[in-house]
């Protein structure tokens, strides 16, 4: 609601949130029941009025990791204005995460690699994750691109 300057059809809030209007109306009756000074009505649109900070966002920690590896994928990009883009709004997330969620951004171990990800077929990489966050040792056996096994 924070980018409209005009009341908002609860319609398109649904559609650009993926969630129903059913939905909507209940998530728009709570806000209003914590203090938002949202005005409006089903049927004829939603004004988010100035002065009312929503809550800080939650990610968990698969989130987190998402938004950390994209935008360290789109900053390696070519296009300077996007990959500044890209660090800008990481930095922005992270500064309004509380701080053990923030700590997360910063160390996370995870690196955008070469290669288009087919070298992870048959692999569950929420198990490798988890091992580096918890810093445990991992035995992974693989095939090289002549079938030859080989087990670290």
């Amino acid at each position: 609601m924070r980018r409209y300057r005009r009341p908002v059809s609860g319609k398109v809030l649904a559609e650009e949130t993926g969630i129903s209007i059913r939905t909507l109306y209940r998530d728009i009756a709570t806000l209003q029941a914590q203090g938002a000074h949202i005005e409006g009505e089903p049927g004829l649109g939603y004004v988010l009025r100035p002065g009312f900070m929503l809550p800080p966002l939650m990610f968990t920690e698969e989130e987190i990791e998402a938004l950390v590896l994209g935008s360290r994928w789109v900053a390696k990009q070519p296009d300077n204005r996007l990959s500044t883009a890209a660090r800008d709004a990481l930095n922005k997330i992270a500064a309004v995460l509380p701080d053990d969620l923030r700590e997360s951004v910063d160390t996370s171990a995870l690196l955008v690699g070469p290669g288009d990800g087919s070298a992870t077929d048959g692999i569950d990489l929420a198990d490798v994750r988890k091992a580096i966050r918890s810093e445990r040792k991992l035995d992974i056996t693989y095939r090289d691109g002549n079938g030859s096994q080989s087990s670290r």
